[in-house]
């Protein structure tokens, strides 16, 4: 096995380093204004396009760029380095949708490739969190055929500027979990609230009412009852896709705070002089390597035949690990800036505000750390510390690692 990057990703990281920097401009006014004007959104459009960095998870043959796990990875570790979740504004539309039909692909995926179109993920509701088994939207069929929603979602991440939702509902009278295509302007979807977080992102995450919204049998996205199957595919991609991107992030705060240390003289000696400072900066490079190694190790297991439910336990390892160890690094470079890492205006202050969601969105860090014993119990260490796509012994034919449902099924926060 080759431990280097190939030409391809070479090319690729730097590609995705300099679209990375030409978004960075955008990073305070996004701040100052809690969001960013039309202009600006169709400006990173662009460059966006121009880096054929969009849609990078959907096959070259609809528009997308194709690429591996491992080369999403790359890419979603340089976009991870931006402030205020402009990482958000390069579009991957959700791998749900590569379920979509000849028909639904032509009016929903092609024009989200292109960036078009915008789609939301519709999944949390209020009393069903890392639960989805509780949920309460329903869809009754009609005489005509096709289905009646009822019910409310929150935290839909981009529900605000998104036109169209993939809402996850229970289809009557068997109450079989279903995935629908639902336009955002149909009558009886509302937007109920948009609450303030602390963080402040590019997009918002506003809670949905859908109120006898019909829709025709040619919206399901999938079969009727494959809808806690198919959003399980979506956390597992968006969880490696979070490991990447919070490697990102701990890398730039670690950046600023080694440079600031180097140049910040206190007591007659630069603070990057003093142990504890040193330590702040070693452990921090330690975590970045170590979850950096396992995240492409597990990426390129995903590319080269992993088991499903392996993928799915490894998944959850990566997203705990990285997230756990952004969050230390973030804090540590506040630190180390003192003041200053304490101002809205510094990278690091954001990061410090932003990196926290990454511990409980796409499933909690409890939630990960569930699926993991349940894989340890199940099928043994072997399936989790193996190197490889075989994996441990059986590890194909034994039951899932997780609930039916999908563990942690947050759409968004």
């Amino acid at each position: 096995m080759e431990f280097t990057y190939t030409e391809r990703q070479r090319e690729l990281k730097q590609r995705a380093a300099a679209l990375t920097d030409a978004i960075i401009p955008f990073e305070e006014p996004c701040e100052q204004q809690r969001g960013l004007p039309a202009e600006s959104l169709d400006r990173i459009r662009e460059l966006t396009l121009e880096a054929r960095l969009n849609a990078i998870n959907m096959p070259a043959e609809w528009g997308g760029q194709g690429l591996s796990t491992l080369e999403q990875v790359i890419v979603s570790e340089q976009l991870g380095k931006l402030t205020n979740a402009l990482w958000d504004a390069v579009w991957r539309p959700a791998n749900a949708l590569r379920h979509c039909t000849a028909a639904q692909r032509e009016r929903y995926l092609i024009p989200a490739i292109e960036g078009r179109r915008r789609d939301c993920f519709a999944v949390t509701e209020e009393a069903a969190g890392s639960d989805p088994s509780l949920i309460q939207t329903i869809a009754a069929p009609t005489d005509s055929g096709g289905f009646r929603i009822n019910g409310e979602k929150w935290f839909v991440t981009v529900g605000d500027i998104a036109d169209f939702l993939i809402v996850l509902a229970l289809v009557l009278p068997e109450r079989r979990p279903t995935l629908f295509l639902v336009d955002k302007d149909l009558p009886g979807v509302t937007i109920k609230r948009t609450p303030a977080y602390m963080h402040t992102f590019v997009f918002e995450h506003p809670e949905f009412v859908f109120d006898n919204v019909e829709v025709g049998a040619e919206q399901l996205l999938g079969e009727v009852g494959e809808g806690y199957e198919l959003t399980r595919e979506w956390f597992v991609e968006e969880r490696l896709m979070i490991a990447a991107r919070v490697l990102g992030a701990a890398e730039r705060a670690l950046s600023l705070a080694t440079e600031w240390a180097s140049e910040r003289v206190q007591f007659g000696q630069p603070i990057a002089d003093n142990q504890m400072i040193g330590a702040m900066i070693a452990d921090s490079a330690c975590e970045i390597a170590l979850n950096r190694a396992l995240t492409y190790q597990v990426a390129w297991e995903a590319d080269n035949g992993l088991p499903r439910k392996q993928l799915h336990a490894k998944a959850a390892m990566v997203k705990l690990a990285g997230s756990e160890a952004a969050g230390r690094v973030v804090d540590r470079a506040v630190q180390i800036f003192g003041g200053r890492g304490y101002m809205r205006e510094h990278p690091v202050e954001r990061l410090y505000r932003e990196i926290r969601v990454d511990r409980i969105w796409e499933g909690t860090s409890e939630i990960q750390r569930l699926i993991i014993a349940n894989e340890s119990r199940k099928r043994g260490l072997g399936t989790l510390l193996s190197f490889g796509a075989a994996g441990g012994a059986g590890a194909s034919e034994a039951g899932d690692a997780a609930t039916a449902a999908p563990a942690g099924a947050t759409a968004s926060v």
